[in-house]
């Protein structure tokens, strides 16, 4: 279990944080599965390179990794991400608005590799943010 929380925090530090997207052949498999891909995200190794590349890319992000929680072959993580748009974020152009919000991931790992994730993230606080839905005092 302990192997399987450090891989996971490895993504976050290492691969988002750090910046270091190579690290994914390392950590994820090349058949992972995303049951909440992005538009227009491909499948496995490759799509979840791409995602992540996106959302750096678009959004700066920096990862705050509050909990993580794991039993079995799963690892459950609980984070904070602040950061800019700094890029188009899919299909919207940069706004140039900085965000904070928070999500929980669940992983299902496999022989030490990132296998399956599931994930529940606010982004209807992350939009009201960026200034792409109105908030509520402007609604």
């Amino acid at each position: 279990m302990d192997r399987n929380k450090q891989v996971v925090r490895r993504l976050y530090q290492d691969a988002l944080n750090g910046r270091n997207l190579g690290l994914l052949d390392e950590l994820v498999r090349s058949d992972y599965i995303e049951h909440d891909p992005l538009p227009g995200q491909g499948e496995g190794i490759d799509g979840i390179k791409s995602r992540y590349g996106m959302l750096i890319e678009a959004l700066d992000p920096t990862f705050t990794v509050e909990d993580v929680i794991a039993e079995g072959d799963k690892v459950v993580v609980r984070w904070t991400n602040a950061g800019t748009n700094v890029g188009d974020f899919l299909g919207i152009p940069a706004t140039g608005r900085a965000f904070n919000i928070a999500g929980i991931d669940i992983y299902r790992l496999e022989e030490g590799k990132l296998a399956e994730h599931w994930h529940v993230v606010d982004m209807f606080a992350q939009m009201q943010q960026l200034g792409l839905l109105p908030s509520p005092q402007d609604a």
